[in-house]
């Protein structure tokens, strides 16, 4: 793997499981500034595995994780929350808090030991409500919200969080298509806006293949990642799908099933 200097992460050689189970091994990527990057595979191959291990949630098993050139484990807790936000599909326990309430713990990092929130902390608090469309529902309990809503809530608190690395565990689940196609094109928007580096897992292939700048496939082999109209020429994703089953289209972006 090419080491590149304002690489935002850096994942090299990389074996993901629980104790001594191997649950994903080979995984090789970098990324830099402002990409948005899909993690897909077939079910059980390991891609929520690899996002808990990146986010520091359980150990890796072998290889290496850099982030901006430093390797993981040798960020302190605090310096961590700077420099990654993370959103899982558990559901937030605090759903009584209102939806400023909810996105203002994305400043926790950065407040004094009273929470005490400054003028530039309301400032990134009123920047995700605005950029995730949620001014309206500023004052709902986020009990009160439906799923799209929700999911929308939790990657404003995120970005409030302002940090250069943001990982996302299905952010799309449970959502009807008009929903998954906003999610991920405010992830798209927040990525190239913002300059934040953006990984996410998905069963949702054809919008990871339309809207994502970088894609890794977890096959269970070479894990190949890349451009993805290149891994499309590359026939990697054949390998998720038979070929007389699904046909892809590298110029387009798009595949379609066979009759």
């Amino acid at each position: 793997m090419a080491e590149q200097k304002n690489s935002i992460i850096a994942v090299k050689e990389l074996t993901v499981g629980y104790g001594s189970k191997v649950v994903a091994k080979n995984i090789n990527f970098t990324l830099e500034p402002g990409v948005l990057c899909g993690i897909v595979g077939v079910n059980g191959i390991g891609k929520s595995t690899l996002l808990r291990t990146l986010a520091n949630f359980q150990p890796k098993l072998s290889g290496g994780i850099e982030i901006q050139n430093k390797p993981l484990e040798s960020h302190s807790p605090s310096e961590l929350a700077q420099k990654l936000g993370v959103v899982l599909t558990e559901q937030p326990a605090s759903k009584n808090l209102t939806v400023q309430e909810l996105i203002a713990l994305g400043r926790q990092p950065y407040t004094n030991w009273i929470g005490t929130l400054t003028s530039a902390d309301k400032e990134h608090i009123q920047k995700s409500i605005d950029a995730f469309l949620l001014e309206e529902l500023r004052q709902n309990k986020c009990h009160e919200l439906s799923d799209g809503q929700l999911q929308r809530v939790l990657i404003a608190r995120a970005m409030a969080q302002d940090t250069p690395l943001i990982l996302l565990d299905e952010p799309t689940t449970h959502l009807d298509l008009f929903h998954k196609v906003q999610i991920l094109k405010l992830l798209q928007q927040l990525a190239h806006q913002n300059q934040k580096t953006i990984v996410f897992t998905t069963h949702e292939i054809d919008l990871a293949i339309q809207l994502c700048d970088k894609i890794l496939i977890l096959d269970g082999d070479t894990n190949p990642s890349g451009d993805p109209c290149q891994l499309i020429e590359q026939k990697h994703f054949e390998r998720l799908f038979p070929s007389e089953m699904v046909q892809f289209d590298a110029k387009t972006g798009s595949f379609k099933v066979n009759k």
